[in-house]
């Protein structure tokens, strides 16, 4: 059994984990750190797990008991928590945060978008977990970036209101979001930076051009991504490319029909629809940002580190109705 243990144990991404390392038939919860919920059985913060756990938030994280450890923290708070492990910490370790993505900042720490980089996550120990718009993104232009096809690419893309994580907030606030949509951080959201240079990697010629307008939407949890680029291929060569790239990605499918968001929605799937207008390819692409975005995907991260099956804990069924 692996044995892992998450701080920041009672946020969204946190309680994902929870809930799927929990049905993991090779993981066991050695602790759940949550300084606000010190104490508390997990239920206090996810209500959802009553009677499924005995499990308390433990204020401390013994993170020598374990094999892997999960960062679930803000923004900013994983490079001081890593900072302050043991020396002798020889485990994995999976940061959910965006302190380790960029190159810059990255140390010996891997990008952990599993359908891209699996030979790499494999030889490493510690990884950074992407974000969750990159993730869609970047599934949806891969293909065309791997043969040098890709060209300025339009991203229009709406989110739950989970992507803003717990924290009460005016725009999450349910009275604001309700029977609401609203645009944000038009042309420059964070997660470009890493989109950027994961298309480098497979296509140092391209353009470096994305223009992604994120949309905050009226329901909870998912990401549709509408996404375009100029591109010489028939729809038919499309089509083939994007299910050749995936074919051996246990999660991502391309479908045949115009897809819906409640088919990912609780799920770890990502789904890819692609079709050709004039000169341009359009890409749908939809993920559930707390679990391919987020918490699923670490977790697939850490199936790839310890040799266990990918899609090990994360076969989980979509609300469809």
């Amino acid at each position: 059994m692996v044995k892992a243990g998450i701080i920041g144990a009672a946020g969204y991404t946190g309680g994902e984990l929870i809930r799927v390392l929990l049905g993991h038939p090779d993981v066991q919860i050695v602790f759940a750190q949550s300084t606000s919920h010190a104490g508390e059985p997990l239920w206090k913060a996810h209500s959802d797990l009553v009677g499924e756990t005995d499990i308390k938030f433990s204020a401390d994280a013994p993170v020598m008991d374990v094999d892997v450890v999960f960062l679930c923290g803000g923004h900013g708070n994983s490079k001081d928590t890593v900072a302050s492990f043991p020396a002798g910490y020889k485990g994995a370790i999976i940061d959910l945060a965006n302190d380790f993505r960029l190159k810059a900042d990255a140390g010996d720490f891997v990008y952990g978008l599993t359908d891209a980089f699996k030979d790499r996550i494999q030889k490493a120990r510690h990884i950074a977990n992407p974000g969750c718009f990159a993730t869609s993104i970047q599934l949806a232009v891969l293909p065309l970036a791997a043969i040098d096809k890709l060209g300025e690419v339009h991203v229009t893309a709406i989110t739950g209101s989970t992507g803003a994580g717990q924290k009460l907030q005016e725009t999450g606030h349910f009275s604001w979001r309700t029977n609401n949509i609203s645009i944000y951080k038009a042309f420059t959201h964070q997660h470009l930076a890493e989109i950027k240079e994961t298309l480098f990697s497979f296509s140092p010629d391209w353009c470096g051009k994305i223009n992604f307008v994120p949309v905050r939407g009226d329901f909870a949890r998912g990401i549709m991504a509408s996404v375009y680029t100029e591109c010489d291929l028939t729809e038919e060569e499309a089509v083939k490319l994007y299910k050749d790239f995936y074919a051996k990605s246990p999660f991502v499918t391309v479908v045949d029909s115009n897809p819906d968001l409640k088919m990912v929605v609780n799920t770890n799937k990502a789904i890819l629809y692609v079709r050709k207008y004039g000169d341009k390819l359009h890409i749908i692409s939809m993920i559930d940002n707390l679990l391919k975005g987020a918490s699923g995907q670490a977790v697939e991260n850490m199936n790839i580190i310890f040799r266990l099956p990918q899609d090990a804990g994360l076969r989980l069924k979509a609300s469809k109705f």
